[in-house]
């Protein structure tokens, strides 16, 4: 199983909702799919499911969420339990979110330190994203996994990405994406090196991930179309993307860099469906299954269709990136 994170440094930029589609996309592409809510404002959670379902999840002492399967750990009362993922579907696993997730950050500071040292227990803090979103994976036998990450360079976020062998950044065409690429590359680059040599240092028989957290490329979010083409204020934006990856993530400055539609690293441009959002969000399915009975009638028919085949797209090029193998059509 491939496990791939969606991140960013600047919020606001849609990756929720690019989460919550792909899952269902890589669904409609057959494959069986776990999506992890690991942004304590859970709102990929609030996606999936309807406020009173969240209630009665929160009100439940069952291990249902990622905090809930986590915090025995926490609290020191005994090990990790496994996690009760929700099934929106036959082949999608929830790991649903909770806001309780946000007192974890502290104890994960402390871990990250300790692992230096080959604290047993440190490692098994570090380590326990991973194990939840292995035994969600293990309920379905997904193939991939989509994590969903609050838009922060916190002691949490450093934690979950060691679960990921990918990480995908979602864009914005505006100053404060870009500025979002210069903060994140240079971190993930760090965490990575100072991950791989904690994981040399980790006692035997202690499950730990391999958390590669290798950039797979970048994903332009909701520029604005007119005539087929961005609209000026936002073209300024894109055409520094490349440039911006190839330097920030990448670390190659001073390479050439091509335009944005010619750029391997760009996964897929998605434009703003701003009509089929609200309806998708009513209905709790993605805008490329919406159907008349939803609300999609006369032209919002054919924006369902040009959406499915924009996500069908972004689907295949981030399997290809990321080494998810699909079933032969």
């Amino acid at each position: 199983m491939r496990t791939i994170a969606f991140f960013n440094n600047k919020g606001g930029v849609g990756k929720t909702s690019l989460v919550f589609h792909l899952a269902w996309m890589f669904r409609e592409l057959r494959l069986r799919v776990v999506a992890a809510d690991l942004d304590p404002q859970a709102n990929l959670t609030s996606f999936f499911l309807d406020e009173d379902e969240i209630e009665r999840l929160w009100d439940s002492d069952e291990p249902n969420t990622v905090w809930r399967a986590i915090r025995p750990l926490y609290e020191g009362e005994g090990g990790l339990q496994t996690v009760v993922p929700q099934r929106p579907d036959d082949s999608i696993a929830l790991v649903a979110g909770d806001l309780e997730l946000s007192r974890y950050e502290d104890e994960l500071s402390r871990a990250w330190a300790e692992c230096t040292d080959e604290k047993r227990r440190a490692f098994l803090v570090i380590a326990a994203f991973a194990q939840v979103i292995r035994q969600a994976a293990e309920h379905i036998g997904a193939e991939v996994a989509l994590v969903d990450l609050g838009p922060n360079l916190g002691s949490l976020n450093r934690a979950a990405l060691t679960a990921c062998d990918h990480v995908v950044l979602p864009l914005g065409p505006d100053l404060f994406s870009i500025q979002g690429l210069r903060n994140v590359g240079p971190t993930l680059r760090t965490w990575r090196d100072q991950w791989a040599e904690r994981r040399r240092r980790a006692p035997s028989k202690v499950f730990v991930p391999e958390g590669g957290m290798a950039p797979a490329g970048y994903v332009m979010m909701r520029h604005a179309i007119r005539l087929d083409r961005p609209v000026r204020a936002y073209e300024r934006w894109m055409a520094l993307a490349p440039e911006a990856y190839r330097e920030a993530v990448l670390d190659k400055p001073g390479e050439p860099s091509p335009s944005i539609e010619q750029d391997p690293d760009c996964l897929g441009r998605l434009k703003d469906y701003r009509s089929l959002m609200a309806m998708a969000q009513e209905a709790r399915k993605p805008m490329f299954l919406l159907k008349p009975a939803d609300g999609a009638i006369g032209g919002h028919q054919a924006a369902v269709s040009e959406c499915y085949a924009d996500f069908r797209a972004l689907a295949l090029a981030i399997a290809r990136r990321c080494g998810v193998p699909l079933p032969n059509p």
